[in-house]
């Protein structure tokens, strides 16, 4: 297959994978001598320990390496509920918990990812679980899921998560990507509305809301019902439900206004991260 000139990722995107997986890679080993004892905590917000955390992402990063090579591997139906479901009959089949061999995994299979991916053509799309995809946003969707389980880990064992808003930049293409298929129909139900979410960094898109029906556009509305203004990690995590919305609008880390601006703290509920 010809590979486009000047690369199949948008820049940065590699680098930023190959440092968040590092990145991830050292929060593991930061357990030094006791690196069992690391594996067995708790995950916050999840019923996970830090070690089937860990094996998920290992396991996903080379789930996302072989769709990058052209593989079709069924994973769930593409909802939220599906997904959980195979990642538990996933890491059921999967024995190894312990920190250290987990990050060796993780970085080894960002990498086979990354060699992978330019191996096809920019305008192909490649199957996912959640859709077919580009490899640029199959990329951006690899980096979103490390940056949110990352964040998990470096919660659970108390270091520096990884997260900055460059970085959530280059989520923001798998985000709008896969916003109508992660929609929760009853969040949404009868609602109709429009939306302007912004990042301080300068990045925006617009969703439309028709009787439940879910339109992601790259450009805000110009006369949206609701504008969101939010700092680039509290949006991601935001998203992710890895933070609940008061406190960050407490904050001054996230504002709405508008017509309707009640709609701003509801607007992360009408999704369910996978």
């Amino acid at each position: 297959m010809t590979v486009l000139k000047g690369g199949v990722l948008p820049g940065g995107l590699a680098e930023a994978i190959r440092a968040t997986a590092e990145d991830i890679a050292a929060v593991l080993r930061s357990q030094g001598a006791d690196p069992g004892r690391g594996g067995a905590l708790p995950v916050p917000r999840s019923t996970w320990t830090v070690g089937e955390a860990a094996a998920h992402l290992a396991q996903a990063n080379a789930l996302m390496a072989d769709l990058a090579a052209g593989h079709e591997r069924p994973y769930g139906d593409g909802t939220p509920g599906s997904l959980a479901e195979a990642n538990e009959r996933a890491l059921a089949g999967f024995d190894e918990r312990e920190p250290g061999p987990l990050a060796e995994m993780i970085t080894a299979q960002a990498a086979a990812f990354l060699d992978a991916v330019e191996q096809r053509d920019r305008e192909e799309l490649l199957t996912t679980p959640l859709g077919r995809m580009s490899p640029a946003v199959l990329g951006s969707y690899l980096l979103t899921h490390m940056l949110g389980h990352g964040y998990d880990l470096a919660l659970a064992l108390g270091r520096p998560h990884m997260l900055d808003a460059h970085r959530v930049e280059l989520s923001l293409p798998f985000m709008t990507h896969a916003m109508p298929t992660v929609t929760d129909p009853e969040a949404v139900a009868g609602l109709t509305a429009t939306f302007a979410v912004r990042l301080r960094s300068g990045s925006g898109f617009g969703v439309t809301i028709t009787d439940g029906r879910v339109r992601v556009d790259h450009e805000p509305p110009a006369r949206p019902d609701c504008t969101i203004l939010t700092e680039p990690v509290t949006f991601l995590l935001l998203a992710l439900g890895r933070i609940d919305p008061w406190p960050a609008i407490a904050r001054g880390r996230a504002l709405g206004w508008g017509r309707k601006p009640w709609l701003a703290p509801r607007f992360p509920r009408l999704f369910r991260a996978p």
